[in-house]
């Protein structure tokens, strides 16, 4: 490689034969440049002789040495060392003494004749855009052209102010020898080399090609990578295996980067790339780490109307569905309980590693309210509480989070018959009940309003004792057995086969009737007497005595006999 400080057949103190001077040289050098350059413009050989950070020197058969920018090369993504063959054209010599090379033809019209076949024949010519001109640029050609500013390439006044100085392939578009008018056109020879390059990069590129390339845009679905004059599309969900919210959290416009071809599309030209892929799969190693009944933390990353997702680690989610998130009825959406971003507690209640599916619980993590329900709760207990809802058969009262219980509409009022729970209740409205019964496998327990009322049968019970000797109007009778009625509302069950004539039978005088009271004398005004009735056959209507044998106050019943 030549020293431009230093010309290669500079005469020195060793030499014995009379130098040349420097000019006698540069006239013979700008002889032969004008000799070759000039013959058409046509591409001579040259072979690269050393690569520095700026250039790549090439010996083309000249005294000296021409240069070509590294930048055409890295550019073109292509590589070049010391040996490789190039064909090239020269364009002149700069202030170093370098030949300075094109890797373009070099067809530089002579005359007009030349201009108006290269017109007829759509040749690519070579001009040196000189100024920007009102409406598009002026190209040195041979002769002075004009390119318009839409034909230029250019998308702004900036980008057509750096052309100028520039090299530049075009084509004749408009030629007219006698008002000297040419125009030429870069954009469309640029558009082709563009689709040819395309169509080199799209056949060399196949599915599962790990490619390097450059970031050149960012949507909110994902990025856009140049891997070599070409455009790969790199989906959003295919930047990395735990969910992105947006592609500019993880890349950058002019990042490099490696990706793997996922798809190619020939009839849309569409490459499909993949950055995950190159990087194991988080699930592979779940089965490992994750066992059904083991506490984990995670973060919230969506909700949706049947559940949520809780992401345990990159690329790792689990889903905690609705019924899984209390213990509580009054949850209707998951967006009562859980938001994203929120971070939560969870246990795994299963783990589909070939499925890539992972179940988990919140309530789980909160304790089962009902393991105690028994021991807060037990039978015959008062309890209070709001009503939460209604169905057609009862109303269900809150105890606790998580523990309701249910009101049948036979046990809301002991006075009247109740059609509809809402008839009576409320929705919010506290109330407090008697716990009637607790089933804690099946997560239930029975309550009842009416047994907390007192009602003449409390009374009734109250005011009596087994063994006493009571009249009643029998109301219903079945074989030996049949029901009574003591009093208003007082009801009993009777055993209808009389005491044997051996025991002793209380005397007329010592019946009681003031518990019948003035119902008993209105409704059995004119019914037969004691003594008539207990000589007849037992059927309903009769007024008869009945010896009290159980009561029952917390249940409310009562049993007699007839005597």
């Amino acid at each position: 490689m030549s020293n431009p400080n230093t010309p290669e057949n500079e005469p020195t103190a060793e030499s014995a034969e009379p130098a040349e001077s420097f000019d006698t040289i540069l006239s013979q050098f700008e002889q032969s440049h004008s000799r070759r350059s000039g013959e058409g413009g046509k591409q001579i050989s040259g072979t690269v002789v050393a690569v520095s950070a700026e250039y790549v020197f090439v010996d083309v058969g000249y005294k000296t040495e021409g240069v070509l920018p590294i930048a055409l090369f890295e550019n073109a993504k292509g590589t070049v060392e010391p040996g490789t063959k190039l064909m090239v054209s020269v364009k002149g010599r700069n202030e170093e003494g370098y030949l300075e090379l094109s890797r373009l033809r070099v067809e530089v019209p002579k005359d007009w004749t030349a201009l108006e076949k290269a017109f007829e024949d759509k040749v690519i010519i070579v001009g040196t855009v000189t100024a920007v001109v009102k409406g598009g640029l002026s190209v040195d050609v041979g002769v002075r052209a004009f390119m318009p500013g839409s034909r230029s390439g250019a998308r702004d006044a900036a980008e057509m102010e750096k052309l100028v100085g520039q090299e530049i392939r075009c084509r004749i578009i408009k030629i007219d020898a006698t008002e000297e008018d040419v125009v030429v056109d870069r954009r469309a020879v640029a558009e082709e080399e563009d689709r040819s390059t395309k169509e080199r990069r799209y056949s060399e590129i196949n599915e599962g090609d790990i490619v390097s390339g450059t970031v050149r845009s960012l949507t909110d679905y994902g990025a856009f990578v140049d891997i070599g004059g070409v455009d790969g599309l790199l989906h959003i969900s295919d930047i990395a295996w735990s969910r992105v919210e947006k592609p500019s959290d993880v890349l950058s416009v002019g990042q490099q980067i490696d990706a793997k071809v996922l798809k190619i599309e020939p009839s849309g030209k569409r490459i499909s790339l993949g950055l995950k892929q190159l990087l194991p799969h988080p699930w592979d190693a779940v089965a490992a780490r994750y066992t059904a009944g083991e506490r984990v933390r995670g973060k919230i990353t969506r909700v949706t109307d049947f559940g949520a997702f809780v992401e345990l680690e990159p690329g790792i989610e689990g889903m905690v569905h609705l019924s899984e998130m209390s213990w509580a009825k009054k949850v209707r959406k998951p967006g009562d309980m859980v938001k994203p971003g929120d971070v939560v507690e969870v246990m795994i209640l299963g783990v589909n590693a070939a499925e890539r599916r992972m179940s988990l619980g919140l309530k789980q993590t909160l304790g089962d309210p009902w393991a105690d329900a028994a021991e807060k709760f037990p039978a015959g207990s008062q309890v209070e509480g709001p009503i939460t809802s209604f169905t057609k058969f009862g109303a269900f009262v809150q105890l606790a989070d998580g523990i309701e219980g249910m009101i049948h509409v036979s046990e809301i009022s002991a006075e009247k018959r109740i059609e509809r729970p809402q008839d009576v209740l409320r929705a919010g409205q506290v109330v407090k009940a008697k716990v009637l019964d607790i089933d804690r496998e099946k997560r239930q327990l029975r309550l009842s309003l009416k047994q907390l009322v007192p009602t003449g049968l409390d009374e009734y019970i109250a005011e009596h004792k087994v063994g006493e000797i009571v009249s009643g109007r029998l109301i219903e009778v079945s074989g030996e057995q049949g029901t009574v009625e003591l009093g208003d509302g007082i009801r009993a069950q009777a055993r209808l086969v009389l005491e044997t004539a051996a025991k002793e039978q209380p005397s007329a005088a010592a019946v009681d009737l003031s518990n019948l009271g003035s119902m008993l004398s209105a409704r059995w005004k004119n019914g037969p007497s004691l003594s008539e009735a207990k000589s007849e056959a037992v059927r309903a209507g009769q007024i008869r005595s009945f010896r009290i044998t159980m009561l029952d106050r917390g249940a409310k019943k009562m049993k007699v006999q007839l005597v």
